[in-house]
């Protein structure tokens, strides 16, 4: 897939405030600083379309951007650790929810994995989430460069294993690199695949 435009729409606090659902959508969450903005970024070939901090939990609202016209990439908060409040967090909980269950044109969710860090119990229990509620997701395990391509490989075994013992059937799953550009072909491969099959 060639990118030939990416274009801020606009941050929403409720399912109402979104863009209307006129277009397929594909959603990207993950652990709080799990290089979601990086990855973003990466994708459409925009530094600074999504906007990066190091500190946990920048992203509070859903956030709407238009690829080449024809789709909507989506921006969402982050899940588990974040220095707010326990009332935002709960407000974030429930803003995702009607988001992940109500948007009629969502037609992916991938969901990022920070490689360098064991299973977590936040990932593994928002995937499992996903699958019973029948929404269809992608796995995208995020800074791989951070390590050599054998340690990545264990890391990410580990997860599959965690997985299997919930899952007869394995989301898909892509390794990536905000650094190395590692990924960025997989994963719009994955997004053209959906346009295509929502054409029919």
């Amino acid at each position: 897939m060639i990118i030939r435009s990416a274009e801020f729409v606009k941050s929403s606090t409720k399912l109402s405030q979104c863009p209307p659902p006129d277009k397929p959508e594909f959603a990207f969450i993950g652990r709080s600083n799990v290089g979601k903005s990086s990855l973003i970024n990466l994708l459409v070939s925009k530094h600074g379309l999504a906007k990066t901090s190091s500190k946990p939990g920048k992203t509070q609202t859903i956030n709407h951007f238009i690829v080449n016209n024809i789709w909507y990439l989506v921006d969402l908060p982050g899940y588990g650790f974040a220095s707010v409040s326990q009332t935002t967090r709960a407000a974030w909980t429930k803003m995702l929810e009607l988001y992940l269950l109500k948007r009629e044109n969502l037609a992916c969710v991938f969901v990022l994995i920070d490689s360098r860090h064991e299973p977590q119990a936040s990932d593994l229990d928002f995937i499992t989430w996903l699958g019973n509620n029948q929404i269809p997701l992608s796995i995208v395990f995020t800074k791989t460069d951070k390590f050599s391509k054998n340690k990545m490989q264990v890391a990410i075994a580990h997860y599959k294993n965690e997985l299997k013992k919930l899952w007869d059937e394995l989301p898909t799953i892509t390794v990536s690199s905000a650094e190395t550009k590692v990924g960025r072909t997989e994963i719009l491969a994955i997004i053209e695949e959906a346009l295509e099959t929502s054409k029919s």
